[in-house]
Order: structure tokens, then sequence, then C-alpha cells
């Protein structure tokens, strides 16, 4: 009980601590924003609290299947840092904002071709962006974009080689508390369905989110997408949620062939006379 309560608390800090990041690392936010932001921070870690201390399930999904959430946590902490390291350096430079800068933008210009996201995401700006305009966002979407594949290739690794751990029970009901296996007559099914959604989903989103923008309100203000702290979680969120996704589908994936396997070596200890545990 202790120890649980412990990782709550330590979790919600971590969350909280997140999410006011950007504003602490970035100046120039107003003292209206800053009183926002803190209430978001609050509301995060209480949630992040309340999930990780109660018993039974609620929305967190794999709650104790680790490091499938510390992984997206790394991710989003790593996608943050860097936009902000980026945002901060045009007011307060330094050695380390420079860096980050340079390489930021040398990702953007080289992810820049026909069709990629990062083009996609400098095209839905207005027509009367500026070309400091398109710079800024370019080497934020790249720097964003290419977080997320680095992170997603280090997810897939994890996947394959320890998770879940070994010798350690996998509870569908625990980490998939949305998930409702009694819906259909094949949970293995139901899985692979819903994984290979969300590993689409999270292949197109960043192709579709700023198409979907470019022709619904005909581009974003550059002068509000500029803006340090929008553009620091308008390229989070575009980045994250599809990654999001797609680690999602990999993990239901992983966990459909669990169960197949363990149906499996059921089937064969009753093929040979022995009563499964």
């Amino acid at each position: 009980m202790a120890s649980r309560v412990t990782g709550a608390v330590f979790r919600a800090f971590i969350v909280a601590a997140l999410v006011v990041a950007p504003s602490m690392l970035v100046p120039g936010l107003s003292a209206d924003a800053q009183q926002t932001v803190a209430l978001v921070a609050l509301f995060a870690g209480a949630l992040t609290y309340v999930e990780y201390r109660a018993e039974a399930p609620g929305l967190i999904e794999f709650r104790d299947a680790p490091p499938f959430n510390r992984t997206r946590l790394a991710l989003l902490v790593l996608t943050l840092f860097a936009l902000s390291m980026i945002e901060r350096g045009r007011e307060l430079p330094s050695t380390l904002t420079d860096l980050v800068t340079a390489i930021g933008t040398l990702i953007g210009q080289a992810m820049d071709f026909p069709y990629s996201p990062v083009r996609l995401v400098t095209e839905a700006l207005a027509e009367t962006a500026t070309a400091a305009d398109v710079a800024a966002v370019r080497t934020a979407a790249g720097t964003a974009y290419l977080t997320t594949l680095l992170a997603l290739f280090v997810f897939s690794f994890l996947m394959r080689r320890n998770w879940p751990r070994p010798g350690r029970a996998f509870n569908v009901w625990i980490n998939l508390p949305t998930f409702d296996p009694t819906s259909v007559s094949d949970i293995v099914a139901r899985l692979e369905r819903d994984a290979r959604i969300n590993i689409s989903l999270g292949f197109l989103l960043p192709f579709l989110m700023p198409a979907l923008v470019h022709f619904t309100l005909g581009g974003l203000d550059p002068v509000v997408v500029t803006a340090p702290h929008t553009l620091i979680w308008m390229m989070a969120a575009w980045a994250f949620l599809p990654a999001s996704l797609f680690m999602r589908g990999i993990a239901m994936m992983r966990v459909a062939q669990m169960i197949r396997d363990k149906r499996r070596a059921n089937a064969a200890l009753a093929a040979g006379g022995v009563q499964p545990a």
C-alpha cells in the first residue's frame, strides 16, 4: 500500500512538472497564462495520482506493464525539452540552445521534401506567413517528428526484448480498462483489429492533421502559431498523439500474440493428456 501511494505521488509530481516545464524554460508567458498552466498541471497531477493510487483501473492504459507509459513519458519529455530549448534560444541564447537549434534546423531542412509531414505542416500556414515563420515551424516540426521516430524505434526494441517482463502476469482488465473483451467472441481478433486501426491512425495522422487544417480553416495564422508556447505545445501534440496511437497498436498486437501463444500451449497440453493450470 505504501509503495503504491509513493509511486502515485512521484508520478503525479513528474507529470505536473512536465506541464509547467516549458513555461519555466521559455520566458514571456503572461500572468494569466501562468495561472492557467498551473491549474492544468494541478489537474494532470491529481488525475495521475488517482489513477495510480486506485486498485481498480480507470483511464490510463498499461498501468501495470512497464515500460510502456515510461517510454511515452520519456518521448514527451524529450520533445518538450528540445522545442523549449529552441524557443528559449530566440530570447536567451546559450551554447545548449544554439546546439539544439542548429540540429533542429538541419533536421527540419532534411525532412522538408514534397508530401512529407514536415512539408505539410509548413504548407498549413496561411499565405501571410513570412520566410522566418516557415523556418520556425519547419525546425520545430522536424525536431518533434524525428524525436517521435527515434522513440518508436526504441519502443519497438523494448517490445521485442522483454515486454511484458518475463515471469510477470499480464492482467488485460488492469492494463486495458477501456477495452471490453466480452463485446466479441474472439478477444484475439478484436485486439488485432484495434491494433491495426491504431497503427494506421498513428501513421496517417501526421499527414492528415495539417491537410485538414489547411482545407477547413484555410491555413493557420502565423502570428498565433509562431508564438513560443503555442508552437511548443502544438508541435508536441502533433508528434506525440500519432506516436502514442502507434505504440498502443504495437502493444495490443503483442498482447494478442501472447494470448494466442497461451492458447496453443494449453491446446498442446490438452492433446498430450495434461490438464493446463
